[in-house]
């Protein structure tokens, strides 16, 4: 079986074996994997791990546990501890880009030599993030990388990833926290990484203002900045605005004229 198959065999046979009419959580352990595995006679994936992460941030869950969501809900997998998992039902919030957002020209200072290797892919984009002093622009925080990939381990959740994290400081001196979560490609945002990023700050940075970021290549190398909040309701989207880098000369008077009736609104 291709790996996606065999991925959804499992997970899908591990909510089935569990699922009862009006449960909202389910929990699960990673030594279950194996079992199930041997079980239906499929042979584990080398990592097991991905088998988890996959469904976590890259690929939906299988149609048969899709079904079991009400209207306006959907599954996803949050982590409960080292080798714990839970199937929660959540509203159904895709954080998802706002293709009527307009878009704002910045003189591109990203280094020559990066730009021609640079890849499509989360890395070229946490670059261009950083050389362009495009999470300075967004928040209006002047921001400093700290730590890239940070991967660290958080009270029941357990071990968690955070692909780059800024610190801050305000004109009023007040320090700010920015974990960010870069996509690039056809990858998507995560709520789950989201609300891993609001548990990061909370274990240790307690003392920092929290402001979960998220970034995303679109079309036409334009990338997507998003500011999330939790609530009631869990995680959603604060503030998204949308910058493309582009050379000096294609910033016209026009566009800046425009850039200053903004300020002036």
């Amino acid at each position: 079986m291709k790996s996606k198959n065999r991925y959804s065999a499992i997970i899908e046979h591990i909510f089935n074996s569990k699922y009862g009419e009006g449960l909202r959580e389910i929990g699960f352990l990673r030594e279950e994997l194996v079992t199930v595995a041997r079980k239906l006679r499929i042979k584990l994936p080398k990592n097991l791990g991905d088998l988890i992460y996959s469904f976590r941030y890259r690929a939906k869950l299988p149609e048969a546990i899709r079904k079991q969501a009400g209207t306006g809900e959907t599954w996803i997998i949050r982590p409960a501890g080292t080798g714990k998992y839970r199937f929660v039902l959540v509203p159904d919030k895709p954080l998802l880009p706002n293709q009527n957002l307009a878009v704002t020209k910045v003189p591109d200072a990203t280094p020559g030599i990066v730009a021609k290797y640079a890849f499509n892919d989360e890395q070229a984009l946490l670059a261009k993030l950083r050389y362009n002093r495009l999470i300075d622009i967004f928040t209006t925080v002047t921001c400093y990388s700290l730590q890239n990939h940070l991967r660290t381990t958080v009270p029941e959740l357990g071990q968690v990833e955070t692909d780059e994290l800024y610190v801050g400081v305000d004109k009023k001196g007040a320090h700010y926290i920015f974990p960010i979560q870069a996509k690039g490609g056809t990858d998507k945002l995560n709520v789950v990484q989201i609300e891993q990023d609001f548990a990061v700050c909370k274990t240790k940075f307690p003392t920092l203002i929290c402001r979960p970021l998220g970034a995303q290549f679109i079309a036409g190398d334009v990338i997507a900045l998003f500011e999330f909040e939790q609530g009631t309701d869990g995680v959603s989207i604060s503030s998204e605005k949308h910058y493309k880098l582009v050379a000096p000369d294609e910033i016209s008077e026009a566009d800046l004229k425009n850039y200053q009736q903004r300020t002036a609104d």
